[in-house]
């Protein structure tokens, strides 16, 4: 049984606009801008924690008191 060229042009014509959609969502979320602003905000919310900002502040000044005491001796 012969399809009708109508039903056929149709119905390629609505796999193409589901295609387009979908290409367009993937578009979205595989945007470089959009990815790195989730990373750096995953960054800071992590940093945000004391439990990780404050042990990150000590090894800071540890750092910083080495090296002037190196630089002055």
């Amino acid at each position: 049984m012969a399809r009708d060229p109508e039903t056929i042009e149709r119905e390629i014509e609505q796999a193409r606009t589901s295609l387009v959609a979908t290409l367009d969502q993937l578009g979205t979320k595989a945007n470089p801008q959009k990815l790195a602003d989730a990373a750096k905000d995953g960054v800071r919310a992590k940093l945000d924690n004391p439990k990780v900002k404050y042990p990150l502040i000590g090894v800071g000044a540890v750092v910083a008191a080495l090296l002037i005491r190196k630089l002055f001796r």
